[in-house]
């Protein structure tokens, strides 16, 4: 079977931080996040990989290349972003015979893409506390049951089992693919996945575990997720007076000096340097390349390629792009006086992060003088700066 993962889009609601990278290309552990679902894919027998691209689509052509893990890969380009289903119908050419179709910003546990690949057709479903927020599956309710309907955010959810975006198409479907335009003007594969419920016996899948990760605290969360699934690796230099607990990865050519203590689960990627007397914890991930200075502390944190956190700085559940410079003294908020979730400005809009603690999110470029104070759930967007000893409380 093959497999389409869909990465064609820039991620609007993750922004500062898919300005310039697109939102399937950003970190999570140890590759990007699409790589995680082409892994899933792979794992489970695909024979083939279609990644549907767009936005700074060289970006994963680069990274995946003519075959990853000796698996052949084909690029489909979807000219604008008209929906599911016309990302799809981008890769028609590729496709005979049955076909998953796979969310690159999506997260999902491997073993039920195992079961999906296995049952086509097949819809993969989370048990959600509010299903009317969602496209819900209808079932006949027998054993794992039979696929009957799906109903976009009805008012009165038939089930508890919302569309987690992960299909196992048979080879008809192919030819289902251009479907009209939707009442918002996009080209549903919701629209598709309903012929094949009319058509075929759907098994719905149950997910364990799914993330679907749109905006910068879900990158925080999905962090939080693979991270913790990692084994303990000790590859770079790492001193004699250094401690390190627990599930701690320091990759080949990174460097941990004197002083240090890391808690994992963490991550310290090859060329990064930690210390002399920093302190890490908490899930976090120091990309490549990356400089966390003397007696920093970092907590529960993503620090991207290239980015340089000074000396007596704190950087507590934060995003951090590619190539910021955190300035010396440099403290981030992390925490509401009254206990209050953090919001966060997406598309104009004020929203929860469902979070008591996060930080702050910096597009790749942003530079804060020394002893900055930046209040929680702030954005900074690519290039921003900070004049010494501000204390920056609106986006910028």
């Amino acid at each position: 079977m093959k497999a389409v993962v869909l990465a064609a889009g820039q991620g609007t609601r993750m922004r500062p931080l898919s300005e310039s990278v697109p939102k399937p290309m950003l970190p999570v552990a140890d590759r990007p996040l699409v790589a995680h679902t082409v892994d899933a894919a792979i794992d489970a027998g695909a024979e083939e990989i279609v990644l549907v691209i767009g936005y700074e689509g060289e970006t994963v052509r680069d990274y995946f290349g003519p075959e990853y893990r000796g698996v052949p890969v084909s690029y489909a380009l979807q000219e604008e972003q008209a929906g599911t289903a016309d990302a799809v119908n981008a890769a028609r050419d590729h496709l005979e015979g049955p076909f998953a179709v796979l969310n690159g910003d999506n997260l999902y546990d491997r073993a039920a893409i195992d079961r999906l690949f296995d049952a086509c057709p097949a819809v993969c479903a989370i048990e959600v506390a509010k299903p009317s927020n969602y496209g819900v599956l209808s079932t006949d309710g027998s054993g794992e049951g039979c696929v009957t309907g799906i109903t976009e955010k009805p008012d009165d959810p038939p089930t508890n089992l919302a569309n987690a975006g992960a299909y196992a198409f048979p080879a008809a479907a192919r030819e289902w693919l251009d479907v009209p335009a939707s009442e918002r003007g996009e080209h549903e594969i919701t629209d598709v996945v309903a012929r094949v419920i009319d058509e075929y016996e759907t098994t719905p899948i149950t997910l364990e575990r799914w993330l679907d990760v749109g905006r910068p605290w879900e990158l925080l969360e999905a962090n939080e997720w693979k991270l913790a699934d990692l084994d303990r690796r000790i590859d770079g230099d790492v001193s004699e007076d250094a401690t390190i607990e627990g599930a701690v990865i320091v990759e080949t050519g990174a460097t941990v000096e004197p002083g240090v203590v890391i808690e994992g689960p963490a991550l310290i990627r090859e060329g990064a340097s930690v210390g002399p007397n920093a302190y890490v914890r908490g899930a976090t991930l120091v990309g490549p390349d990356a400089e966390i200075g003397h007696a920093v502390e970092l907590k529960n944190s993503v620090v991207s390629r290239g980015t340089s956190v000074s000396h007596l700085s704190y950087v507590g559940d934060s995003v951090l792009g590619r190539n910021v410079n955190v300035g010396a003294g440099t403290n981030v908020a992390n925490l509401r006086h009254d206990d209050a979730d953090i919001r966060v400005t997406v598309k104009g809009e004020r929203v929860s992060t469902g979070r008591r603690k996060f930080g702050v999110v910096a597009g790749d470029g942003v530079k804060t003088g020394i002893n900055t104070s930046l209040t929680p759930g702030l954005k900074l967007e690519s290039g921003a700066t900070t004049v010494p000893g501000e204390t920056v409380e609106r986006d910028r």
